[in-house]
């Protein structure tokens, strides 16, 4: 298990910046969040924030991309960010690490894994993973434990060489040099590959691992007691936008959330967003249910990263969206 508490006492220890932002001129709470990555699979996000969802709230959303679930969880211990976004595992980690104002998970953003395998040949079935040299991640990072847990459902985990040594942002990179059986991507990278003929989505690891509450947005406990009536406005954002998004076809969606993908085309941007409507990976709600959050710590449990169950009911706050407007 990673040691969060070590990893906080190294980093940021002058940035003590308690609470939610000052009120700005047009009299909106500035809220600080800290997204693991920029990605299309939070589509619901940037809806919301494009949309004004978060400013009809009285919110403005300070956004900040940290590049790692661990380093979200830094910015929000040391008081840099209000609210977290990323892979629960974060929050579970730090909670089983002792801490007294533990991270809390208040609502869901994704339902399902949202990285897909990428293979060299459209034709595909899961006995080809058998002695296949493949590109995972990063050892302990979500997209590893889940696709290490869907190979091992399909009886091929054994067979199987895991290669991890090459950098998260680097493996596609790999993959297109010639590096690798197979790899692990998500989107816009995945439809990119396949647009442009240098490899084929042969598996939707979401679809093989279920439901999940994939990513998440977390803050303190502390921070949750002092302002609930701020998270309740930003949880009504996010379930109108993911509301938004299940009704409206992916190409509208594409436009909307285009200007947070300046270097992606239209179309990939579409296609991206129509495989993640497809299988099913966008929360309809920012409800997590326990049988899901029980199921991502058994994946935890069999990556070999969990040793102890973290309870639902410190974990996960639904308060906020059992009471969506």
């Amino acid at each position: 298990m990673k040691k969060w508490m070590g990893l906080v006492s190294l980093t940021l220890m002058g940035l003590l910046l308690v609470g939610c932002g000052p009120q700005s001129e047009t009299n909106l709470t500035t809220v600080r969040v800290a997204e693991v990555i920029r990605s299309v699979f939070y589509a619901p996000q940037y809806v919301a924030m494009e949309l004004g969802f978060f400013e009809e709230e009285g919110i403005d959303i300070q956004l900040v991309t940290s590049d790692g679930a661990d380093n979200v969880m830094v910015a929000l211990l040391s008081g840099a960010a209000d609210i977290g976004l990323s892979g629960p595992e974060a929050a579970i980690y730090v909670y089983n690490e002792g801490r007294d104002d533990h991270a809390v998970v208040f609502a869901g953003l994704t339902n399902r894994d949202g990285s897909f395998l990428i293979g060299r040949s459209p034709d595909f079935d899961w006995e080809d993973l058998r002695g296949a040299h493949v590109l995972p991640g990063r050892r302990g990072g979500m997209p590893f434990m889940v696709f290490e847990y869907v190979l091992a459902e399909q009886g091929v985990a054994a067979d199987v060489y895991f290669d991890n040594s090459i950098q998260f942002s680097a493996m596609v990179g790999a993959f297109v040099s010639g590096t690798g059986d197979f790899v692990t991507a998500f989107e816009p990278v995945a439809s990119t590959l396949e647009l442009e003929g240098r490899g084929y989505v042969v598996a939707s690891l979401g679809t093989e691992s279920g439901d999940l509450p994939y990513t998440a947005y977390y803050a303190l406990s502390s921070f949750i007691e002092e302002h609930p009536e701020l998270l309740q406005g930003f949880t009504n954002a996010i379930a109108r936008a993911q509301q938004y998004i299940a009704e409206n076809p992916p190409e509208h969606i594409a436009a909307i959330v285009a200007p947070y993908f300046p270097d992606a085309e239209l179309d990939i941007l579409t296609s991206a967003i129509e495989r993640y409507q497809e299988v099913g990976a966008y929360a309809a709600t920012p409800f997590i249910t326990e049988e899901a959050f029980y199921r991502l710590q058994e994946i935890m449990t069999h990556a070999g990263e969990l040793t102890e169950i973290a309870p639902f009911t410190n974990l996960v706050n639904n308060q906020f969206a059992e009471n969506v407007e």
